[in-house]
């Protein structure tokens, strides 16, 4: 399955239950997750990729220092692991 797969039926599970979503994009740098998503007050982001694929450097950086802030942050390589990474309603 391609990534924007992946994201898309995880996107579409998470309107379903709730969660407010967003693309992301970070003006001026690149690394950012493909997506934030919240809901009942968790703030949750999520970089999509295949089973088969690989963080960029940049992605790895940013992925880091967002969890040493005390963010949320997964990579996603499945439909299923992003809903259980979001959590069954």
């Amino acid at each position: 399955m391609q990534e924007v797969q992946i994201e898309g039926e995880v996107v579409a599970w998470a309107q379903r239950h709730g969660w407010f979503t967003r693309k992301l994009q970070w003006v001026g740098r690149v690394g950012a997750p493909d997506r934030l998503f919240i809901k009942g007050g968790r703030v949750v982001f999520i970089e999509f990729k295949t089973a088969t694929g690989r963080l960029s450097a940049w992605q790895r950086r940013e992925i880091e220092a967002m969890r040493a802030a005390g963010a949320e942050v997964h990579v996603v390589r499945a439909v299923e692991q992003g809903k259980e990474v979001l959590g069954c309603d």
